[in-house]
């Protein structure tokens, strides 16, 4: 990268970083980055991965966005994207997280995996996926943007970590054969209202496709996903803005169920 690239590359950075700290949000980074620079993008949340984890911050696993054919076209791109998931953006199932901790918040459902195999192979194909994979749980993501009134192209949910903040799973561990990753249905309720609903296929046609997807570009920038990590696979129905005052609870067919309640 030129002086003038690394300079634009930082301060994007910057202005992320500063929204999330003052809790303020600020004008999309594209001005800063271009509108399709998708390695400029990461590069952003690169650095900002970087100081967390200096500070002491502890990376949980992966989210991947983008897995919506639907999005993907809103936006004008024909792959996911994907951010980091931190120790200390957990909210415990059944639990609360206040709306001080927040910018924008949405709810998604979806469906997450642990894994219990590295996936660091020079190719990687869906039988390594499948074979990788220890269990599956119920998830909510929160999704958040540091960019005001939501107004993202592809460059800037990447550089802004894909528009991760916080995550919740459920606590009933589900092996691969024992539910229809597929057929299964995703109901979600807002104080007892449906408000989302979806199937397993709703992302990419499979997790699996999002997953190894994933597996693939982590490898290709040499950091591949370890045994032990929590992958946030990508939504399955439609997101949700979040309040004061909010209780969404998920249920997937055959995986269970996961609730979070917003707070002021």
């Amino acid at each position: 990268m030129s002086n003038k690239i690394n300079r634009n590359v930082e301060a994007a950075a910057k202005r992320l970083r500063e929204a999330a700290q003052k809790g303020v949000t600020c004008e999309p980074v594209r001005n800063l980055i271009g509108l399709d620079d998708l390695d400029k993008a990461y590069a952003v949340q690169e650095i900002n991965t970087s100081l967390r984890l200096a500070q002491g911050g502890r990376i949980i696993g992966s989210k991947i966005g983008l897995t919506s054919k639907a999005v993907q076209k809103q936006l004008g791109v024909d792959q996911p994207d994907f951010g980091m998931l931190w120790q200390d953006t957990e909210i415990l199932n059944g639990g609360e997280v206040s709306m001080s901790e927040l910018m924008q918040p949405k709810a998604e459902a979806e469906i997450a995996f642990v894994l219990g195999k590295d996936l660091d192979k020079d190719v990687i194909s869906s039988v390594d996926i499948i074979s990788a994979i220890e269990y599956a749980l119920p998830s909510i993501e929160v999704v958040g943007s540091r960019i005001s009134n939501w107004d993202i192209k592809i460059t800037d949910t990447i550089a802004d970590n894909a528009s991760a903040s916080h995550w919740v799973v459920g606590h009933r561990p589900v092996k691969l054969e024992n539910f229809d990753l597929l057929g299964c249905k995703m109901k979600m309720e807002n104080n007892g209202k449906v408000v989302s609903e979806g199937v397993g296929k709703a992302c990419l046609g499979s997790p699996i496709n999002a997953m190894l997807w994933l597996a693939q570009k982590m490898k290709s920038i040499g950091k591949p996903m370890k045994a032990g990590d929590l992958i946030l696979s990508g939504a399955i129905g439609p997101m949700v803005a979040a309040k004061a005052g909010d209780n969404f609870h998920v249920t997937i067919e055959g995986l269970g169920e996961v609730s979070a309640a917003f707070t002021e």
